[in-house]
């Protein structure tokens, strides 16, 4: 007996339809029987007769009725292909994120939300969506003409690049910009720093690239290892190594750079992901900028740092030679970036919104990594902070400790997440400094350094 529930928010004719259905896929009304009458079945259940007959239409488009001329319509036969659906399964509850997220999370990946410009960027956008509809449409593959010509000028006057805006490229994050780059430089051997990011090695060994981790020294990654390591491609990250914080001076860049010139199709990735973040002098100038615009160089950056990193919003600067590669293997794909977020930063960066911004930002970071220092410094004496003036995060040494781990694990159960820094390392981990953790403090809210240093000392007093 069907029963159709009037008040419920299924209209009558899906919930006629699916109680026949069920009763054809269970056998109930079996092949090559008759369904009642249209204004017979409206009668029993108190529909209209266009309520049924919507409810039927449904079963012989899906196959499970069929319509007879003159006649009505009938149980199709299913010949065992149909099966009886069930409801799923309710999925597990899963727990609340809160109720296992640390009190303070000292990670690198995170920024500060509460600086991001959300009056400024909202109105821009709002002005486009209802001013610019033809942004609706499918644009260029390598991005807007227009922001790559901000992000030019951007990239000339504060990160030292040297390009045109058609040498750019915009892509939704490094990662998918890494990943065009392994077919670009498909058999190549690529020489990673070590440490470094293992996410840089996960991504260009899933894209088909061979890597191999190659140690850094004082300086960074030094040219003579790399010539050993028999790499022809070469992932940097100069202007502030992650994680040590080290910044590459010039005579090892130009070393470097004399290396990919030495031989034909070498080329440095170089991977400026925050230089904005330099608070004791200017930053260097890039790599890029020493090898030229057709130099062995590929320059990446992204804004996802200096914005918010929900906003994915990436850029590359290549070397014509292989910016006409990436034009003709990459022609048939679109851009993966909105064009309403790629004109909302376009008009960011021409109406001045973006350095204003990034002086905002870089004075409030300043001013926390400052008092985070002083209060590490006065709870734990003896402790040891390095890669200070650059980057949103210092490693942390604390002498006499138990080691990095139990740093990490003590720390876990004061509520603070940290890495140690041996995670960092693609092999020989045993080179790395003992009893050092990474603390980024670029998510961490002003009114808790004080308590997150009293959370260090008391979970690190306990294993001096």
């Amino acid at each position: 007996m069907i029963e159709l529930q009037p008040n419920a928010k299924i209209p009558l004719y899906e919930q006629l339809y699916a109680a026949l259905a069920d009763e054809i896929r269970q056998g109930v009304l079996p092949p090559g029987s008759p369904l009642p009458g249209r204004r017979t079945m409206a009668a029993q259940q108190g529909v209209s007769v266009n309520t049924v007959d919507a409810a039927y239409q449904m079963l012989a488009a899906e196959g499970l009725a069929e319509a007879r001329p003159r006649s009505g319509f009938y149980v199709q036969k299913t010949y065992g292909m149909l099966h009886p659906r069930r409801a799923a399964p309710a999925p597990a509850a899963e727990p609340h994120p809160a109720e296992n997220a640390p009190l303070y999370d000292l990670s690198t990946g995170s920024v500060d939300t509460a600086l991001f410009p959300a009056r400024s960027w909202g109105r821009l956008q709002r002005e486009l969506l209802y001013q610019r509809p033809e942004l609706l449409q499918r644009g260029e593959m390598q991005g807007d003409a227009a922001l790559r010509a901000q992000i030019a000028w951007y990239l000339s006057g504060y990160r030292g690049v040297c390009c045109t805006p058609d040498q750019i490229v915009v892509g939704a994050g490094i990662e998918y910009l890494l990943g065009c780059l392994a077919h670009l430089f498909a058999g190549s051997l690529a020489a990673i720093e070590n440490p470094g990011y293992a996410r840089t090695q996960a991504v260009l060994r899933n894209s088909g690239l061979a890597c191999v981790p190659v140690d850094i020294d004082r300086d960074g990654l030094p040219a003579a290892a790399l010539e050993q390591s028999g790499a022809s491609l070469c992932y940097l990250t100069p202007s502030h190594h992650f994680p040590t914080g080290i910044t590459m001076p010039a005579t090892r860049r130009a070393e470097l750079l004399a290396w990919a010139a030495a031989r034909p199709n070498r080329y440095i990735l170089e991977d400026d992901y925050d230089s904005e973040f330099r608070f004791d002098t200017r930053p260097l100038p890039s790599l890029q900028g020493m090898a030229g615009p057709d130099g062995p160089v590929v320059y990446l950056t992204t804004f996802s740092k200096s914005l918010a990193p929900g906003i994915r919003i990436a850029c590359m600067v290549l070397p014509r030679p292989l910016l006409a590669r990436y034009r003709r293997d990459f022609a048939a794909y679109a851009n993966t970036v909105g064009r309403f977020e790629q004109q909302t930063l376009c008009a960011f960066i021409e109406g001045g919104y973006f350095t204003r911004h990034l002086a905002r930002i870089r004075l409030a970071y300043k001013r926390r990594m400052e008092a985070f220092a002083a209060a590490l410094r006065a709870a734990l004496p003896g402790v040891q902070l390095g890669a200070v003036h650059s980057g949103l995060h210092f490693l942390l040494t604390m002498p006499g400790a138990q080691g990095e781990r139990a740093m990490v694990e003590s720390a876990a159960r004061e509520g603070v997440r940290l890495r140690g820094l041996s995670e960092y390392y693609l092999a020989r981990a045993e080179l790395c400094t003992p009893n050092t953790v990474v603390a980024g403090y670029s998510a961490l809210r002003d009114a808790d350094i004080d308590a997150v240093a009293a959370a260090l000392a008391k979970a690190w007093n306990k294993q001096s």
